[in-house]
């Protein structure tokens, strides 16, 4: 028997709100250089940010069913994370159900396989993040679970954690971390601001990141 879980608890809307003053670059260095996935999951149009509570599916490859009951009860703002077996050749979504996520609310779709209609999606502008693009399509034959741990780009999501994504990729916050991370995730952009003022007023990459030390410990050594 297949149960319908619900996300066990939800971030507040601060703590999401927080996290998504921020890239997913800065929060994955923010957090020790965590949470990052796979550098091949990327939106169907660069312009698509995404930030919200994961929604987390677990499916069979070249399968829907799983993807289209978690639409069914995804609550708005969520993100639907699909893990899918990393299974390229299917299209698993496309136009008829981002226009189902949208009268529903949903914050977005990240997954490990297929989508397709990208030029529909694009107009569209629902976020999805996807391993691939095809055309091929899926069937709905098995149940799996619903709002469990999984694995995606090679790292754990669990239910309830942050997802944030833009052009550069996706990055997972723990919901647990997210006002340290915030906080940290502030610091360092405060510290590159630093940097850039710097770089105008005219110091050079050495002094600004100090590498002489590193220089010359390296035996790094410049020919006049």
């Amino acid at each position: 028997m297949i149960h319908i879980k619900k996300i066990p608890e939800r971030p507040s809307q601060e703590e999401i709100d927080a996290i998504a003053k921020f890239s997913p670059a800065t929060l994955h260095e923010a957090q020790g250089r965590r949470g990052a996935l796979s550098s091949r999951i990327k939106p169907v149009d660069y312009r698509m940010k995404l930030c919200g509570p994961a929604f987390t599916v677990k499916s069979a490859p070249r399968d829907n069913i799983m993807l289209q009951l978690a639409i069914n009860y995804a609550k708005p703002g969520d993100i639907i994370v699909v893990s899918g077996g990393e299974y390229e050749e299917a299209g698993s979504f496309g136009d008829v159900l981002a226009n189902a996520c949208v009268a529903k609310g949903i914050g977005g779709l990240v997954t490990d396989t297929g989508v397709r209609d990208t030029l529909q999606l694009r107009d569209l502008g629902f976020p999805v993040f996807s391993l691939s693009v095809c055309i091929k399509g899926t069937v709905k034959e098995t149940l799996t679970a619903v709002n469990d741990p999984i694995v995606i780009g090679g790292e754990l999501v669990y239910p309830g954690d942050i997802i944030v994504g833009d052009a550069d990729g996706v990055v997972v916050v723990r919901r647990q971390e997210a006002k340290d991370v915030a906080a940290l995730s502030q610091a360092r952009e405060d510290a590159e601001a630093g940097y850039i003022a710097a770089y105008k007023a005219g110091k050079s990459v050495i002094e600004v990141s100090n590498l002489e030390p590193v220089l010359k410990a390296k035996g790094f050594v410049v020919e006049e």
